[in-house]
């Protein structure tokens, strides 16, 4: 492979989140560290500030930042009010830098590649307006503001990648013209089952204290409105009259506390754990590998880690039919597709209980069909970060 000289280059990855902050960017830029890393390349982290330390093996530039009130632990980054950042980004010798976010950290990016005549790469993860629209309803002006200060950033990039190739619906809708690339994301659970699914998910089932005759359900992700937890508890409701279920929301977000008390008024508490995050990744697994089904009624995300992780412990999805993340499911074949609605949600999981064996052969065709290695996925990128570097020089 034509992998970048790690003893002439330098790659800098820009994110506005990273851990104590875990979410699917997080991860894609820490498994994007350690595989470059683990290949020999150099490469830094460029992040806000965040009062809660992580070690890591690495360099991370750390800027000043605040806290969102009503999104802990996210911050955000002001890069104006920390002027040794941007002596940082005209001095590091960089030979390209990777943005994964197009807001402050994006911004420094493109500081360090107008003022290093360096290539600048820039990927396209998240529906950027429902945030906004979210984090600015009482001032909806600012969310016009920003969108034009995002597409500024992506028609400054030199490549601009996307994760799947739905996405680019959203990018155009944005106002994005330009060229874009996919690239896919991976999964860090790709080679943990070596053996047949039945056997490994059993015992996380009985780990995990669940019957064999409960259908096991899972949500893993932001506790937000736009990720369709609401529409999963009232689902739940419809159906705990008539199916033996035990149900795992594992996340942090906004609307925890609200979802706590719908799960109370519903009755379901006795069957429904709320556990908060859990950062401990093998942890995490054995929740995925002791669950059936993925519940995910989320139009708000591109392309989900979480429906891949959980495709990776054999546990196939229910997405909602039209949104972006839909694209990779093939319907009874490596997922499920429905109306994003209690009632859709309730009859899809009603028939699907009805054939566990056919969940259990779906599970592992999402398995074969929907996860690839990050040690695969990186090795790609870097051959198209040398591509890059060398056409610029």
């Amino acid at each position: 492979m034509n992998h970048i000289n790690s003893h002439n280059q330098r790659i800098g990855i820009f994110n506005d989140s990273f851990p104590p902050i875990i979410d699917g960017v997080t991860l894609t830029v820490e498994n994007y560290m350690h595989w470059l890393r683990t290949m020999g390349h150099e490469a830094c982290v460029v992040t806000p500030w965040n009062p809660s330390k992580c070690d890591v093996p690495y360099e991370v530039k750390r800027y000043f930042s605040l806290a969102i009130p009503d999104r802990y632990p996210y911050r955000y980054g002001y890069p104006k009010l920390d002027f040794k950042i941007w002596r940082e980004m005209r001095r590091t010798p960089f030979s390209l830098v990777h943005a994964h976010c197009p807001f402050s950290s994006g911004r420094l990016a493109v500081y360090a590649k107008k003022h290093q005549h360096i290539p600048l790469v820039g990927t396209f993860h998240s529906k950027y307006r429902t945030d906004l629209e979210h984090s600015f309803r009482h001032v909806p002006f600012m969310t016009t503001n920003i969108m034009r200060k995002i597409l500024n950033f992506f028609n400054a990039c030199d490549e601009v990648w996307i994760p799947q190739a739905q996405v680019e619906e959203t990018a155009r809708e944005y106002g994005f013209k330009g060229r874009l690339t996919v690239v896919e994301n991976g999964i860090d659970y790709a080679d943990m089952v070596t053996g047949p699914m039945a056997p490994f998910k059993a015992e996380a089932k009985r780990e995990k204290g669940i019957g064999e005759d409960d259908l096991a359900l899972l949500f893993i992700g932001q506790h937000i409105n736009e990720k369709g937890i609401m529409v999963i508890a009232d689902a739940l409701n419809l159906i705990k009259d008539e199916i033996p279920f035990r149900m795992n929301y594992i996340g942090n977000g906004y609307a925890l506390e609200d979802l706590k008390r719908r799960l109370a008024r519903h009755g379901l508490t006795d069957r429904v754990t709320v556990h908060g995050m859990i950062r401990d990744r093998h942890e995490l697994s054995r929740y995925y590998a002791a669950s059936d089904l993925f519940l995910f009624p989320s139009m708000y995300d591109n392309a989900p880690l979480v429906v891949r992780e959980a495709a990776a412990m054999g546990a196939p999805s229910i997405i909602p039919l039209g949104s972006t993340a839909s694209e990779v499911i093939r319907p009874d074949k490596n997922g499920y597709l429905t109306h994003a609605t209690p009632e859709a949600y309730a009859d899809e999981i009603r028939r699907l209980y009805r054939d566990r064996d056919a969940i259990a052969r779906v599970g592992i065709e999402a398995r074969n069909t929907l996860v690839r290695s990050w040690q695969d996925v990186v090795e790609e990128v870097a051959d198209r970060y040398a591509v890059l570097v060398k056409k610029f020089r």
